[in-house]
């Protein structure tokens, strides 16, 4: 009996159709990668094209499905493209994690500039704005649909030296609750992953900058650690799964107890 039931869910996707963007790397890698495991047609999406084809080659490998289409997605026309190429390709979409986006600040609010401000927003909001928008007309088409948002703790709290950063993601927060209120009726469930520091690319470059900080930002966690991108990826699948089709609106935080202090 345990056997089947882990081989039912490593299979969970099994039919489905999923989208993931900033996926050449870190946690859109290991989330792509996730979805290709349980089942999943995976379409890899990025600005890297070394990257998006080397993640969709992992999934191939593996004995998954993947599609990499390159994509910037702070350009409409760009993103729409996607979602029709998903289509024309698998012929729908079932679930899609909105993961591109950037942290480059670690300076107080009055050392920022507007270059910064523009580059974080549109990035992480324009972004994750027009993903779920073309996203949604596909989903209101078929009737169903689960979307993920990449938020952070800094969506939910105060980051000092990080306060663009933490606008952006606060920004996300709130187009997900908002989204999952207006297509709920749609069939379709919308909800938000909040991951603590992660041990990603994006992390060693922060550190590499400011070495001195990894011993305190470890401090922080209860845990004791940093996370790894396989636990938000595990967090994302649960999400866009039928175990969390009673879901939507949530900002699900996987932060080492970070924020429980």
């Amino acid at each position: 009996m345990v056997g089947k039931n882990k081989v039912q869910q490593e299979k969970a996707f099994e039919g489905k159709v999923a989208m993931v963007t900033g996926a050449a790397g870190g946690i859109g890698r290991a989330t792509a990668l996730a979805f290709g495991r349980a089942g999943a047609c995976v379409v890899v999406a990025d600005m890297s094209v070394d990257g998006g084809h080397a993640t969709a080659a992992m999934i191939v490998e593996a004995g998954g499905k993947a599609l990499f289409v390159q994509t910037n997605v702070t350009r409409a026309n760009e993103v729409e493209a996607l979602i029709d190429k998903t289509v024309s390709y698998y012929g729908k979409l079932d679930c899609a994690f909105n993961n591109a986006g950037i942290e480059e600040e670690y300076l107080h609010l009055a050392d920022t500039d507007e270059a910064m401000f523009d580059r974080i927003m549109n990035v992480n909001v324009k972004g994750a704005w027009l993903c779920m928008k073309y996203q949604l007309r596909q989903m209101v088409k078929q009737g169903n649909g689960a979307i993920v948002n990449t938020a952070s703790v800094a969506g939910l709290v105060g980051a000092p030296t990080q306060a663009i950063y933490a606008a952006s993601k606060h920004a996300v927060v709130g187009m997900t609750k908002t989204a999952a209120a207006e297509y709920g009726r749609s069939g379709i469930r919308i909800n938000s992953v909040c991951p603590g520091v992660i041990n990603t690319p994006m992390l060693a470059r922060a550190l590499e900058r400011e070495p001195s900080r990894q011993k305190s930002l470890r401090n922080l966690y209860p845990i004791g650690r940093f996370g790894e991108a396989n636990e938000i990826a595990n967090a994302a699948l649960w999400l866009c799964s039928e175990q969390a089709s009673f879901v939507t609106g949530h900002q699900l935080t996987v932060d080492g107890g970070l924020t429980a202090i």
